[in-house]
């Protein structure tokens, strides 16, 4: 890899790194239709060169909103106990689906979660307390699902996981995405390593993209708190359709 392509790929992965931090995915969720329709790698290589961005900004994105908003160890611990063991699960299984039926698939997960956060946003939203409204746990319950999501798309699992703990359990929007954070850490450990030891890593490619995030995920945490809710769940739905679309054009 020639100094400009690593260059380009450190600003990429500043861009994407800044949005993970924004809503609490590590930028994943963008970077995987990037580097497919800009550098044409097929689905499940894609997933997994994302990953590689995705699993330390994940971990920094998560000390930044511990740091901002107290993390109860208990639902820490359980949703990232489950998440990691289906996320292993799943993620075994991705790696021999064909590559277009998982992009495909992904489109769909894609749609699917636009389509509910849009109606949330007409939904009528309950207050929000520090307390769950759910005995935590059924934190277990989610934590596996959004563990295998994760496991079988390389991300999705913080995703997946914030508009539940918002709407189900009755957390603020930041509790949720630094909840949905510590789910997610495990999670995508687990399925990188998976990815990387079936040959589904661009290293080349996804180390300088980690850089980039490091260098800028705090920003998008920092912007995270400073916007309204309303706002930052509009941004949140129309970031899901722009990934979709990215994908589906492939």
């Amino acid at each position: 890899m020639d100094l400009v392509t690593f260059v380009l790929n450190i600003v990429l992965g500043a861009l994407l790194g800044t949005m993970g931090g924004l809503f609490g995915i590590g930028g994943g969720l963008i970077a995987i239709p990037a580097l497919g329709v800009l550098f044409g790698l097929d689905q499940q290589m894609a997933q997994g060169t994302a990953l590689v961005m995705v699993v330390p900004n994940v971990l920094l994105a998560l000390w930044r909103y511990h740091q901002r908003n107290r993390i109860d160890p208990r639902y820490a611990t359980l949703l990232a106990a489950t998440s990691f063991g289906f996320a292993w699960l799943a993620s075994l299984f991705a790696v021999r689906v064909d590559a277009e039926s998982m992009r495909l698939a992904f489109v769909g997960f894609l749609l699917a979660l636009a389509a509910y956060n849009f109606a949330r946003m007409f939904m009528a939203k309950a207050q929000a307390s520090a307390e769950l409204r759910q005995p935590w746990p059924w934190l277990g319950v989610l934590g596996g699902v959004a563990g295998a999501a994760g496991g079988l798309f390389g991300v999705g699992g913080a995703v997946i996981a914030t508009p539940v703990l918002t709407s189900v359990f009755g957390t603020s929007q930041v509790m949720a995405q630094g909840l949905s954070l510590a789910l997610a850490a495990p999670s995508t450990a687990v399925t990188l390593a998976t990815y990387g030891l079936h040959d589904h890593v661009n290293w080349a490619m996804g180390l300088p993209l980690a850089l980039g995030g490091l260098l800028s995920i705090s920003w998008g945490v920092r912007l995270a708190h400073a916007l309204p809710e309303r706002v930052l769940r509009s941004l949140f739905c129309a970031f899901l359709l722009l990934c979709a679309v990215m994908l589906a054009i492939k």
